[in-house]
């Protein structure tokens, strides 16, 4: 059943979910205007994921490979234009304060982005459907997602690619911080959505976050 929205609640980010265990969707991605080459990357692609991330530190990156961590990248004319990365344990989400925990069989895809010189040719949704075909090939069974509530573009992207939402984090305000909750996204499966709310909260139905600031921050 889905929760409304509660006074003085606001929504942060949106946890999307693809079922690997049923046939992708149709039609499977979209097309592109230009050649883009999607691969899987590691330790040795550091120095270009740096420079795509604008990173000057190559210790965070090669952490996140020592940590099992995958990157995927798409490359145009040979320069990365596009990047996502995956975990399959757990994994911090962004300045929310909350980690998603994922089961045996499950993936969650991150940080992604596309150079802002390349933006609006549709590289992000391919980039996904590459990954998916991925994870789906290596037996993985469910693949999650989240995206910053306003960010309009990047859910058209889940949209094409065949994701399904699942679950909002609202966020209201407290004397000790900020109270985060899981609300069903509307027509979202029950079951989906406790495993969307057990994933990021446990057991619990509520978490009190860090004290309050005055940016609210980015689910991913």
């Amino acid at each position: 059943m889905t929760q409304p929205a509660g006074a003085g609640e606001q929504a942060q980010g949106v946890l999307w979910m693809l079922d690997l265990d049923q046939p992708l969707p149709v039609p499977v991605g979209p097309v592109l205007r230009v050649p883009v080459v999607f691969t899987q990357v590691g330790p040795e692609a550091v120095q270009e994921l740096a420079q795509a991330m604008e990173l000057d530190d190559l210790a965070v990156i090669l952490q996140r490979f020592d940590h099992g961590r995958h990157c995927y990248v798409g490359r145009f004319e040979g320069v990365i234009v596009t990047y996502g990365w995956v975990t399959f344990d757990r994994e911090e989400i962004g300045e929310l304060n909350l980690s998603i925990q994922l089961n045996a069989g499950e993936a969650y895809i991150w940080d992604c982005a596309t150079l802002p010189a390349y933006r609006g040719r549709r590289f992000y949704p391919a980039l996904l459907v590459h990954i998916i075909g991925e994870l789906q090939r290596q037996g993985l069974h469910r693949i999650w997602i989240g995206t910053d509530s306003a960010n309009l573009p990047s859910q058209v992207g889940m949209v094409i690619a065949g994701f399904q939402p699942i679950g909002e984090i609202v966020l209201s305000r407290v004397r000790t911080g900020r109270r985060a909750r899981m609300r069903g996204h509307p027509g979202a499966p029950e079951q989906l959505v406790q495993d969307a709310r057990r994933a990021l909260l446990g057991e619990r139905e509520e978490v009190i976050l860090d004290s309050p600031t005055d940016s609210s921050p980015e689910f991913l």
